[in-house]
């Protein structure tokens, strides 16, 4: 689709261009507006075992004919923050660049999208959320507009296929659009748009019947997100905070990001240290038990790679090559491996292996440029997770 150029999409396209400019704002978030905490509970930290291998050496081939460099070089490349592998529950390799340490905490990107996701699966297995009802018999004064008229259903598959403001859908121009209105970026002078979470979505006009298409946009999560608050009374941090955050043994409390009026930005803005992210992967890829504690039921975890006949078989996320699935905001590559995963725009990846007993975690900070290519990680993940697979 073929955007016009305009001074106006000009505006909104600008960015994404300087790693520095990007971590800053990956990594110091908390500092720069209101957040909600994510207690991690009173219980005991959980340690995670380590037995670290040199993967610093390990040759693997970024793209397809390409050349073979290390893994270290790679991570360089990549603009990589932070990233943890852990194989059979143990960490085997960590490593931590630009300055960022153990304990700091940074922006997961849309891995967020994947939270909100795993908790409405948790409460429609419970049946206090109905995925076959619209969103407007939760939040009825978004009827009428195309996220209030597409179901639950619909919405975590990111089937609502939708303009705003009667604009040429273009996904990144919409994403700073709405960053704006949450007040994550600059608003230029004399803007007139939303100016919180639930004012964007009221914007959204349906141009096609839900399910219809796959439409990538953040407005998906959000909907979601304030049926999770309609149904169970609470905000969306205590409610991951009850359900899942307080019952990792965490190291520290995780974070969301706020609008003006104190709604939490579901799709992107939640943040925690590298070592949480692991200890959250760990639990899924052991079917949602941590110890002897059965957190997730298992049989929601496992519900996660079944992705649904229709347009969400054939998601294509950036950078990528080949179609692949979404289930419930979660990524599933049909890698024999039972793969499932959680992205987010700079590198930041959560991926989950049960079949390779792997998973990583990636923070980073890499450009998104029509010039610069996407680096390819879930393809040096794999070759990691063949090595260590021996």
């Amino acid at each position: 689709m073929t955007t016009p150029y305009t001074v106006d999409n000009a505006y909104w396209s600008r960015g994404y261009v300087d790693p520095a400019f990007i971590r800053l704002g990956m990594t110091r978030a908390r500092e720069t507006g209101p957040t909600r905490r994510v207690w991690r509970g009173t219980g005991p930290r959980r340690e995670l075992p380590e037995d670290p291998q040199d993967l610093d050496h390990l040759l693997v081939t970024a793209r397809a004919g390409g050349p073979a460099v290390k893994l270290a070089e790679f991570l360089a490349s990549a603009e990589t923050d932070a990233i943890l592998v852990a194989h059979r529950g143990k960490i085997v390799y960590e490593r931590y660049f630009h300055g960022m340490r153990a304990h700091d905490v940074h922006l997961s990107a849309s891995v967020a999208k994947s939270w909100t996701g795993l908790l409405a699966a948790l409460l429609i297995d419970e049946g206090a959320l109905d995925a076959d009802q619209p969103l407007s018999h939760y939040a009825s004064e978004l009827g009428g507009t195309a996220f209030g008229d597409a179901t639950i259903h619909h919405l975590l598959h990111m089937g609502t296929v939708m303009n705003y403001g009667g604009r040429t859908f273009c996904k990144p121009l919409e994403a700073q659009r709405y960053f704006a209105a949450v007040g994550i970026v600059p608003r230029p002078a004399g803007y007139t748009g939303p100016t919180s979470v639930k004012e964007h979505l009221a914007t959204a006009q349906a141009v096609a019947p839900p399910g219809t298409e796959f439409r990538y946009d953040n407005g998906n999560t959000e909907a979601v997100a304030e049926a999770l608050r309609r149904v169970t009374g609470v905000s969306l941090a205590e409610l991951w905070s009850e359900r899942v955050w307080a019952r990792l043994g965490a190291d520290e409390d995780g974070a969301y990001c706020l609008d003006s009026t104190g709604t939490e930005i579901a799709c992107g803005r939640y943040s925690a240290t590298l070592r949480d992210l692991a200890r959250a992967g760990e639990m899924l890829r052991r079917g949602g038990a941590v110890g002897d504690q059965q957190i997730v039921p298992e049989r929601v975890v496992a519900d996660l790679t079944d992705v649904p006949p229709g347009p969400a078989q054939r998601a294509l996320p950036t950078g990528a090559v080949r179609p692949i699935g979404y289930h419930n905001f979660w990524w599933v590559p049909d890698d024999g491996h039972g793969t499932f995963g959680a992205k987010g725009i700079h590198g930041q990846r959560l991926q989950v292996s049960p079949g390779l007993e792997l998973v990583i975690a990636h923070y980073g900070s890499h450009v998104m440029s029509p010039s610069v290519p996407v680096p390819p990680l879930e393809a040096v993940f794999a070759q990691i997770g063949d090595h260590l697979a021996g």
